[in-house]
């Protein structure tokens, strides 16, 4: 059966701030459910607490509004117990790095096989403008009206750190490239994780200007492909280029470089050494990378609990939860 974006659209109306890029990620998203084909009653969306948090409620699909920063470990729990669904996880930057961070980092540790949405505008939105764990060193908001005192999670860093499988980025404006990593995020076995840059009108207006502006955006970013040349700019005539352990950016035809000097992306490569540099490209003397930036496989939590259950129930030749109760040494209560 084919399906069309309007069939994952719940009759709810939808309740984010006019201009919020949290709708584009909800339209991006319904689009490519219907590109990935998976029925709605085989599709579950589970978030956490925050203004992006809201999104299973727009959605005809299964879902679940847990509690601040437990997303990840309900959504771990829901696939693990229900192996076979396609399973999606919304989360801010708050509500996924703070009080959730711990649930993060295992989730990815684990490899389970979840889709990871993160929407990260850097600053606390819902609960009217608090600086998050990714706001930048200095940041002025109600709970650091002098500036910030610390530095930021950088959320490729942590998802590195933890081995993660798949990693990939977007900006809420770049509709087609948002639709792209999740259709290829949903099809990765494992812990898929998409970095949504996303604006948020009210409380952080503009904080990915120095990216999103439509004069410099193909100057500071760099989309991604598997396979192709890592070439950018507003005529494609920039590319990245190895220097020495680390990359640099050159302009082709200018001191010397050529085509040949430019990498090729591999998406694929099971070393993170190189996906790892990429992501944390910021913008500023590299382009920001956006695209699918690492993707490969490894064993996944949930199916190995599968297999292990299997397992043990052959073994003892179990059939039902009662066979298990009464396997054991029982007695009776008169």
């Amino acid at each position: 059966m084919k399906y069309c974006a309007a069939d994952y659209k719940s009759d709810q109306y939808v309740r984010w701030c006019p201009g919020c890029g949290d709708h584009a990620v909800l339209n991006v998203l319904h689009k490519a459910m219907a590109e990935l084909g998976v029925a709605p009653h085989d599709t579950a969306v589970i978030s956490g607490i925050g203004c992006s948090s809201r999104l299973p409620y727009y959605m005809n699909t299964y879902g679940f509004h847990t509690i601040h920063g437990r997303g990840g470990a309900v959504a771990t729990g829901f696939k693990v117990a229900n192996p076979k669904m396609t399973v999606w996880q919304v989360c801010g930057d708050g509500d996924g790095l703070a009080i959730g961070g711990n649930h993060f980092i295992h989730e990815v540790r684990r490899n389970v096989d979840l889709n990871v949405l993160m929407l990260n505008n850097k600053i606390y939105g819902l609960t009217k403008g608090q600086y998050s764990p990714t706001s930048d060193r200095g940041f002025v908001s109600k709970s650091s009206p002098y500036g910030t005192t610390e530095d930021p999670f950088i959320p490729a860093e942590l998802v590195f750190g933890a081995r993660g499988t798949f990693f990939a980025r977007s900006i809420d404006v770049e509709l087609k490239i948002s639709q792209e990593v999740m259709v290829a995020a949903a099809k990765h076995k494992g812990c898929s994780v998409v970095e949504i840059l996303q604006n948020c009108v009210i409380f952080n207006n503009g904080i990915h200007n120095y990216i999103t502006d439509r004069a410099t955006r193909a100057e500071r970013t760099i989309h991604l492909v598997h396979g192709e040349k890592m070439l950018f700019g507003a005529d494609m005539n920039k590319g990245i280029a190895q220097d020495g352990f680390g990359l640099k950016a050159v302009t082709l035809g200018e001191d010397g470089y050529t085509i040949d000097d430019v990498l090729v992306h591999d998406a694929h490569c099971q070393s993170n050494f190189l996906h790892q540099q990429l992501a944390m490209m910021d913008g500023h003397d590299l382009p920001l990378a956006i695209g699918v930036i690492r993707d490969v496989e490894a064993l996944t939590y949930d199916q190995e609990v599968e297999n292990q259950v299997a397992e043990v129930r052959a073994k003892k030749g179990l059939k039902s939860l009662r066979q298990l109760v009464l396997a054991g040494e029982t007695w009776e209560v008169k």
